[in-house]
């Protein structure tokens, strides 16, 4: 900046009042600049703004591998709700492994991002010591582990979703319906059974043996289990699958057993992927907002810059029953 300012014979004070554009800079003085710039091939440096700051303007987050398309989604929410708001993303994969977990952690404290969000703690919980070295950096849970710390927490509301679906299904008139549960050792998983069993049981149904199934979330786990279902008599007249990957599974078993959506078998997703509506035939779902859920997150980590000593929040996002042809 210094070359620059000797080149076009001006103070170092109106070279940055031209670069941030921040301050009335007559026309001749800018454009003596300006061509200095050129000529120097000058760009400012993010990384000494960002220490005069204190401030980088960047935000990391954590998030763990899945076929799944619903993180893909959630990603692209928070990416998009980032670029508006004129910060950057900095995304790491922790693969499941809570070393690479804990080590992606020191990486993104250690460049000072802004703040943090993590989605990836129902298998591991984040070294409480490492976060404690950094205290002054917000962190935002987009997960449902139980957390001791100061971070903000952003959940769906699990339960009542589960209850929808099971209760959309009761509705219809079914009477025989199954539930194909996540991993049980994840509190989305086990919410949304416990809203299926309360569905059930609100209406006197009764939960025929073998009519629960554990899957994994995954789209493969879905099609095991939906074999597992086909192997009961009576068969089910629906099943509630407690996340649309799993679904996809369902349908492809389904499809291989020479059954009908909906005609033999109704199906009921959760989470409303993108996919959902191009399936065959569309897969009615319980909607999660993935755009507003990754908006919601990164205003809550701006918000937390400007008030950090503001109480804990648990903010909970409200389902919605999307209706399509496979009920």
């Amino acid at each position: 900046m210094k070359d620059v300012a000797r080149m076009a014979g001006v103070s170092t004070s109106t070279v940055s009042h031209v670069i941030n554009n921040n301050r009335f800079v007559s026309d001749s003085v800018r454009e003596k600049v300006e061509q200095a710039i050129r000529e120097l091939n000058y760009a400012p440096s993010a990384l000494a703004r960002s220490l005069k700051m204190n401030q980088t303007h960047t935000i990391g987050m954590l998030v763990t591998t899945s076929s799944n398309p619903f993180y893909s989604e959630v990603v692209r929410g928070v990416e998009n709700s980032c670029y508006e708001r004129g910060y950057s993303l900095i995304l790491c994969n922790t693969a499941g492994d809570e070393e690479r977990m804990n080590r992606s952690l020191e990486t993104l404290l250690q460049k000072r991002v802004d703040g943090l969000l993590i989605m990836c703690t129902e298998s591991h919980l984040p070294s409480a010591e490492i976060l404690n070295r950094y205290p002054s950096i917000p962190v935002v849970m987009m997960d449902w582990a139980p957390f001791e710390g100061r971070s903000d927490i952003i959940q769906d509301n699990a339960l009542l979703g589960g209850e929808m679906a099971t209760q959309h299904l009761i509705d219809r008139g079914y009477t025989r319906i199954a539930c194909i549960a996540g991993p049980l050792d994840k509190t989305p998983a086990r919410l949304r059974l416990e809203g299926y069993q309360k569905a059930m049981a609100n209406s006197g149904l009764a939960i025929p043996p073998g009519y629960v199934v554990n899957g994994d979330f995954e789209f493969h786990g879905g099609y095991h289990a939906m074999n597992q279902l086909l192997c009961l008599n009576p068969l089910p007249q629906a099943v509630f699958t407690s996340n649309d990957a799993m679904a996809l599974g369902v349908y492809h078993a389904l499809y291989q057993a020479g059954l009908r959506i909906p005609q033999d078998i109704a199906v009921m997703g959760y989470d409303d992927i993108e996919l959902a509506r191009y399936m065959t035939p569309p897969l009615s779902t319980i909607h999660q907002p993935k755009d507003a859920l990754g908006e919601l997150a990164i205003d809550t980590l701006i918000h937390r810059f400007g008030n950090p000593d503001v109480s804990q929040q648990t903010l909970v996002l409200t389902p919605e029953l999307i209706e399509r042809g496979s009920v």
